[in-house]
């Protein structure tokens, strides 16, 4: 991969996307392509086959996803399942039609089982049952890595995946109907803050614990391995930063200067108890996290308040 090597990043507009697209701009590559969703729909194959035929990238970059909370995921399954299937089965397949060789596939640890031995280390996929929750996602998740590892073997390609812990970040989600919890636990207590709210209600018992990582060093993760010369279809980034939602909580409180109550919705789901990445062969390949919490949550916090008027 050199400076020069013309890169097709699908989802540059999202959370993982828009962050991959800085650090590759930062790191010097000057030949990446993008495009919109207006522009073309990944789950339209004639277009997607078409599309990649015509500009014939040397590297692919599959952060393209239908994502969201418990909410969207129990409320859209058939939806989730659908069009993450297609975007994943146009973009790969695309991709070996149009004679790519490598191509790096984002997907989520949810794949895992509901109830994997921790931390969990990449051959535990396929090992159990899923989370209910999420089952939809997590289904076409899986079959995103399985076609990369099939198609590496069978055509001798370099189509890999990275499975993130829970992504946090600047361009997230924060409709309360479908985003993730970090971007909801935001918006909640800036709410709260600017109307004087006492508590804010939570889902579940607050007791599931999550391992997070801030959208911009997951970007430098995947050019990372990107850049280097590997051989594994399926490599864990995680980085040991790991609480239950209810600190999580306490601990964006703090950092926006508000303190209330907690409610918990207990008729409402938790999700899978414990989601703890194995991390070891991402540092054995030479990379490991350098995440600052604190710090990262008020980046993400600022971009929040300058994009969404919650002022009134």
């Amino acid at each position: 991969m050199n400076k020069n090597s013309k890169i097709f990043l699908a989802g540059s507009s999202g959370l993982v996307g828009s962050s991959i697209l800085e650090k590759l701009k930062s790191n010097g590559f000057n030949n990446i392509i993008v495009t919109r969703k207006k522009k073309i729909n990944f789950t339209d194959q004639k277009k997607t086959f078409n599309f990649l035929k015509k500009i014939k990238p040397d590297y692919v970059i599959i952060a393209s996803a239908r994502v969201g909370g418990i909410v969207a995921n129990q409320s859209f399954p058939a939806d989730f399942i659908y069009d993450n299937l297609s975007i994943e089965l146009n973009l790969i397949h695309g991709s070996y039609l149009s004679g790519v060789k490598n191509l790096l596939f984002l997907g989520s640890s949810c794949v895992y089982p509901k109830d994997c031995k921790q931390p969990i280390k990449e051959n535990y996929l396929l090992s159990g049952k899923l989370e209910k929750t999420n089952e939809a996602y997590a289904m076409a998740k899986i079959s995103g890595i399985k076609l990369c590892e099939f198609y590496s073997n069978q055509h001798k390609l370099n189509y890999f995946s990275v499975m993130p812990c829970n992504v946090f970040g600047a361009n997230d989600n924060y409709n309360l109907k479908s985003s993730h919890f970090i971007p909801a636990l935001i918006k909640k207590i800036h709410i709260a803050k600017i109307k004087k709210k006492k508590g804010i209600i939570l889902w579940g018992s607050g007791k599931p614990l999550r391992e997070v990582i801030y959208s911009e060093e997951l970007a430098d993760a995947c050019v990372y391995l990107l850049k280097k010369n590997h051989k594994y279809n399926l490599i864990n980034i995680g980085t040991d930063t790991e609480y239950t939602i209810t600190q999580y909580a306490k601990k964006i409180m703090k950092l926006l200067n508000y303190n209330c109550k907690i409610k918990y919705d207990k008729t409402k789901p938790d999700g899978v108890k414990r989601k703890k990445l194995d991390n070891s062969l991402i540092k054995k390949l030479g990379w490991s996290s350098s995440l600052d919490f604190d710090q990262s949550v008020l980046k993400t916090y600022e971009f929040f308040k300058k994009t969404y008027n919650y002022e009134k």
